[in-house]
């Protein structure tokens, strides 16, 4: 891992990052306090979006339990404190390694399935996870919710914005890293086909398992965070209408590439939390918000982008005749 800093170009990295960075950290100047909590959870969603992205969309690997694991994150930190008087600095970072050693255990029973038996088999266990936090009812509350302290002792959105950017901000480099480094080359050619990758001496049960382990730990560190800021976790949590959130965020923005659930998480987020002004009908009216994208550009909003960028390119090549 050390190695993929050498395949990096460090300046491109801060040239395109560095702008974002500063506009997004003089964003709550100028917003309210709402909105500040509503790019908060943006945020949050990126993170979660971002590594289903490089399970599935980079590796392959057709997951339903990305949400699961982020929950899996928040319960473990919740229950450590609520029950066994962890102090957060000791519950978070255990939420985030169950999250992990639950995630290497389920890769190694299940990565060898592929298509739509990996994703029944992932469903089955995010389910399954739904009933035992619903039924513990004396550990969990169940569905009255449990109450966990806040990071802070305060429910500021300010202060909780400027702890997820950062936070956003580093694994999104560090799965840039990932992404460029030789495991990168060796996830995108199990996607491209496995048996292939396979007779060309990549152990691909080892990447898979890798990359699997790695994205449940990054969804319960977004999940530990998520949950100290929520302070009330509920079974719901767990919910498929969640996971479906996540692969719509990663699809609208472009499944498959980089920048594609850095830019479709806040979007849908930002445009769901909206329509929900309209009760029953939000939901229809994002259907066919998607629906129209989807007709349009396939690849997503990055599939625009490109093509957008390209168009432009092209004019500014065009000579310009002269006029007579």
């Amino acid at each position: 891992m050390i190695g993929a800093f050498a395949f990096v170009d460090w300046r491109r990295v801060a040239f395109v990052a560095l702008p974002v960075l500063v506009v997004l950290a003089a964003l709550p100047a100028v917003l309210n306090s709402f909105l500040v909590h509503v790019l908060t959870l943006g945020f949050y969603y990126t993170i979660l979006a971002a590594s289903w992205n490089l399970l599935a969309g980079m590796t392959g690997q057709f997951s339903l339990a990305q949400q699961t694991f982020a929950v899996i994150g928040a319960y473990t930190s919740g229950l450590l404190v609520v029950w066994l008087g962890f102090p957060l600095w000791l519950s978070m970072p255990s939420g985030v390694a169950v999250a992990a050693a639950l995630g290497f255990a389920l890769g190694r029973m299940v990565l060898r399935m592929r298509a739509i038996y990996l994703a029944i088999a992932t469903w089955a266990f995010a389910e399954t996870v739904h009933v035992l936090l619903t039924a513990a009812y004396s550990i969990t509350r169940g569905e009255q919710g449990l109450s966990v302290p806040s990071l802070y002792g305060s429910l500021e959105p300010v202060l909780y914005y400027y702890t997820f950017l950062p936070l956003t901000a580093a694994i999104v480099v560090g799965m840039y890293v990932l992404v460029r480094s030789p495991i990168g080359y060796f996830m995108r050619a199990i996607k491209d086909d496995e048996l292939r990758a396979q007779t060309l001496g990549v152990d691909t049960t080892r990447v898979k398992v890798l990359v699997f382990t790695l994205t449940s730990g990054v969804s319960g560190l977004a999940g530990v965070f998520f949950a100290h800021y929520m302070v009330t976790l509920s079974p719901q949590m767990t919910d498929f209408t969640e996971m479906a959130k996540l692969i719509i965020m990663v699809v609208v923005g472009g499944l498959g590439t980089f920048v594609g659930p850095l830019v479709g998480a806040p979007l849908v987020h930002i445009m769901l939390t909206y329509l929900q002004k309209y009760a029953e009908w939000d939901m229809v009216m994002f259907a066919l918000i998607v629906i129209a994208l989807m007709r349009s550009y396939m690849g997503g909003l990055a599939a625009l982008a490109a093509e957008a960028y390209q168009k432009l390119r092209a004019l500014a090549r065009t000579p310009v005749e002269p006029s007579r």
